[in-house]
């Protein structure tokens, strides 16, 4: 079959043209019908398909309720490892997305058993992630804080973007008749929702309520927004309302509906509008600091409890040279320029003389160290040096000398008439060379016939067995 934005139709009745139409309405004309079939989500919406797909997967029980189990668990291990792979992994397998396309769907066509279906799911997957990562969390080696829980410890006003596209990209992939899976996938893992809940989760292990409450903040936030993207598509595509035989209740739960949508969307509004105004003060305190340190000005221990937005007010510590008030003053006029109107900018700075005192103290030392250390290496590496020349000097004194006593105790055993063995080195010089030569004095037993034969044997053992070219043997 030829696809309807392969050929554009070009005629006037196609497009509803007027006739005798100029160029450029034509021109117009076809332009919108090309955006138009190109961005248009009706053509092809399997309404029954999607209400059906999505109440299948509201229930948290049974083997969902352990996926979830298992999938909190796996994020859990890699929050606490700091692993973003195996927390994308747990986010693949999670089913939290159900219960929240519960939500959206049932408002959108007034269904009241399913909404409240599908608020008592949200609420139990909320209490199983919570109780499960609150576990884990429990025992002392997982409880160490890490750079990916830290992470979701607060919401931004990017994360709301991320949750309106994603609920968007996810309610209208699964309206099609042929779901893409891979899609279905990356809204799961760019939403992010299990990282909060078990987030939440430390903070109630840990007992620290600002992280719980950051988290569970975020979590709540990335939910109304995917509730509300599937709300907004389902009205769109104009999904079928549920029909109630008593007219009068069919209107009270319309009206319901209604209150229901209006609140969570005029809550969604207050809480965007929140978030774009904590994140623009933010922005615009972290410009005015940088600006600040371009002037000269040192500051230190920057926090983000610093940049409080609550109290409206930016706190600054300086080190080094003291801001005059005038200076002060300077910056404080700037603060509209920043956008910062009526935000309290308190300096924090010590007295100058105490803070350079000890900088320049601690420069010092530290330079005094780095001259003893290097005079340490030095002397370290001199005696090194001197103790590998005595040891080779050593082995060649060793390597040098004839084991005596070895030898003596052989030659007992091998000479059984040798009474007594005694040895030197005689040292001769012709003037010209020294030589150092090894002599041997052999004294024999009185009943031993042939001495002169026995000291021959006995040189040329010694000479083999000293490995010597040169020998004297001395009989007595």
């Amino acid at each position: 079959m030829e696809n309807k934005t392969d050929n554009i139709p070009m005629d006037d009745k196609k497009l509803n043209l007027p006739p005798n139409v100029n160029k450029l309405q034509l021109a117009w004309a076809v332009l919108k019908q090309f955006l138009f079939e190109l961005l248009d989500i009706r053509h092809g919406t399997n309404k029954k398909g999607t209400i059906e797909d999505i109440k299948e997967n509201i229930s948290m029980k049974g083997h969902t309720a352990w996926v979830l189990v298992f999938s909190i668990l796996i994020a859990s291990i890699g929050l606490n490892i700091s692993s973003p792979a195996v927390v994308i992994g747990a986010m693949l397998i999670s089913p939290l997305m159900g219960p929240i396309l519960g939500v959206g769907l049932s408002i959108g066509i007034n269904d009241i058993d399913t909404l409240r279906r599908s608020l008592i799911n949200l609420g139990v997957m909320v209490g199983l992630s919570l109780l499960t990562s609150f576990l884990f969390f429990l025992i002392p080696i997982f409880r160490n804080e890490t750079p990916e829980l830290l992470a979701r410890t607060a919401p931004d006003v990017r994360d709301v973007f991320i949750a309106i596209t994603g609920g968007l990209a996810l309610i209208i992939t699964l309206s099609r008749r042929s779901k893409q899976t891979n899609t279905i996938a990356g809204v799961a893992i760019a939403t992010a929702l299990m990282p909060p809940l078990c987030t939440a989760g430390y903070g109630l292990a840990t007992w620290n309520l600002s992280y719980f409450g950051g988290a569970m903040f975020l979590f709540t936030i990335n939910t109304i927004f995917i509730a509300l993207a599937a709300f907004a598509i389902v009205k769109y595509l104009h999904f079928p309302l549920v029909k109630y035989q008593n007219s009068a209740k069919r209107k009270r739960i319309a009206q319901m509906a209604s209150i229901i949508a209006f609140l969570v969307f005029a809550g969604s509004i207050y809480l965007f509008f929140n978030l774009f105004k904590i994140n623009q003060f933010k922005q615009s305190a972290e410009n005015l600091i940088t600006d600040i340190k371009k002037s000269g000005i040192s500051i230190i221990d920057e926090k983000d409890e610093d940049l409080n937005y609550k109290s409206n007010s930016i706190k600054i510590y300086v080190y080094g040279k003291k801001l005059s008030s005038e200076e002060i003053n300077y910056w404080m006029a700037k603060l509209p320029k920043y956008g910062l109107k009526d935000t309290k900018l308190i300096v924090e700075q010590g007295a100058d003389s105490d803070l350079i005192y000890e900088v320049e103290n601690l420069a010092e030392l530290y330079r005094k160290n780095q001259i003893l250390i290097t005079s340490r290496d030095e002397s370290l590496k001199a005696k090194d040096e001197k103790i590998k020349l005595l040891e080779t000097e050593l082995g060649k004194y060793y390597s040098s000398q004839i084991p005596f006593v070895q030898i003596s105790k052989e030659a007992q055993i091998n000479y059984s008439g040798l009474k007594q063995l005694s040895y030197a080195n005689l040292i001769k010089t012709n003037f010209s060379t020294i030589d150092t030569i090894t002599v041997f004095n052999a004294e024999w037993k009185a009943k031993v016939s042939n001495k002169s034969q026995e000291q021959i044997k006995l040189k040329k053992w010694l000479k083999t067995r000293l490995n010597l070219d040169t020998l004297i043997v001395n009989n007595h």
